[in-house]
């Protein structure tokens, strides 16, 4: 079993994040699947860490991960191992999962002081902005850099491993 004290369910994280958060500590808040972590994931977490103090990750479940219309093959890397290796980078402070297509259910929890997406994301359309914003938190899309996709690593893995 792949464990790290980074990685936390809803209730535990729910706890750290208040008891930081009586610390004076800026909250930050991102999300996604991270199937096969790539130098563009590593970038936009630190990036985004550099805007608070604690970057809390919201991981997909497996569950929702399926449910994001990315393939029925997805994710390659149960939620245990992509936790597991996230968890390892120093960016990352706080790592729980959400089964449902969006973390809202977190955001309205954890309520961060700045929400972070990838620049594929128009902030107009990032879930929870409305949360954060009304609590007079900041929303981020943070530019990403190019030429890294777990989509695109996908297809050159299948193309190259292709039964001919």
């Amino acid at each position: 079993m792949l464990t790290h004290p980074k990685m936390c369910d809803f209730e535990s994280a729910k706890k750290r994040i208040r008891e930081l958060k009586a610390q004076g500590k800026k909250i930050v808040f991102t999300n996604g699947c991270f199937d096969i972590v790539h130098p563009g994931h590593v970038d936009l977490l630190q990036r985004a860490k550099e805007l608070g103090d604690i970057l809390v990750l919201g991981l997909n479940s497996d569950e929702s991960v399926k449910n994001q219309g990315k393939g029925d093959d997805r994710p390659f890397n149960p939620y245990e191992a992509r936790a597991f290796v996230l968890a390892h980078l120093e960016s990352v402070d706080i790592i729980v999962p959400f089964n449902d297509d969006t973390p809202i259910k977190l955001i309205e929890a954890f309520v961060p002081d700045i929400l972070v997406k990838g620049g594929d994301w128009d902030i107009s359309r990032i879930v929870g902005r409305d949360i954060v914003e009304k609590n007079g938190g900041k929303v981020y899309s943070l530019p990403l850099i190019q030429g890294f996709s777990t989509t695109a690593l996908a297809d050159k893995i299948a193309r190259t491993h292709a039964v001919k």
